[in-house]
């Protein structure tokens, strides 16, 4: 198994108890997209083999954009499985977005194959999930099962990004991804809200395209 020396990365503190009493199929899972205006949310869910653990796995937030996909496809080959879920604007709006995210979540989880025996969590934990779960402050940071999930899910989303940025192109969602940064709101004062925008979101609700 790989030694990771570095303190600032996750490591397999979570992991290793678990695959110590057998468990084969320990996966990690995080989301993309929570705070953004626009798009999907995404979660991914990844199950790491202990002897192909892809080198500088790290907290999607604090990697390139490069390094990201590097690792996204070193995952694609050195992991056991790998499951995505995606919870689209409109569903957002109706169910709210702690519960999109669960749902996303859930979706990435159920797509593993081999299905996993343990879930590992950034931060939210899943009420009902038929399997056994730790949510853990910080995951994506601390765990790298969890800051697996979390390129993945980056990636994935990143892309769904780009792709509504050919079909809305006049919101720059290829810039910024659908968070609120000032661009995207003079777009948003400009054009008004897209079929891809989250209109219970304050930064897209009328009340603030008015003010």
């Amino acid at each position: 198994m790989m030694t990771r020396t570095l303190s600032k990365l996750p490591t397999t503190e979570f992991e290793a108890p678990l695959w110590a009493q057998g468990l084969t199929y320990v996966a990690g899972a995080d989301e993309a997209g929570r705070g953004a205006w626009a798009g999907p949310v995404v979660a991914a869910a990844v199950i790491l083999h202990p002897a192909r653990l892809p080198d500088g796995l790290n907290d999607s937030k604090r990697l390139s954009p490069a390094q990201r996909e590097q690792l996204y496809a070193a995952l694609e080959t050195a992991a056991e499985s790998v499951g995505v879920g995606v919870v689209s604007a409109d569903v957002i709006d109706q169910i709210n977005i702690l519960e999109a995210t669960r749902q996303a979540m859930r979706q990435a989880l159920a797509a593993l194959t081999p299905k996993a025996e343990f879930a590992l969590l950034d931060a939210i934990a899943l009420p009902g999930l038929e399997l056994p779960q730790r949510a853990i402050v910080k995951g994506d940071a601390r765990c790298v099962s969890i800051a697996a999930a979390s390129i993945v899910a980056k990636v994935c989303r990143d892309r769904l990004m780009t792709a509504l940025d050919a079909r809305y192109p006049m919101y720059g969602f290829a810039r910024h991804k659908g968070y609120g940064t000032a661009y995207h709101q003079q777009a948003l004062q400009k054009h008004g809200p897209c079929p891809a925008h989250r209109l219970t979101f304050r930064g897209v609700a009328p009340s603030a395209l008015r003010a």
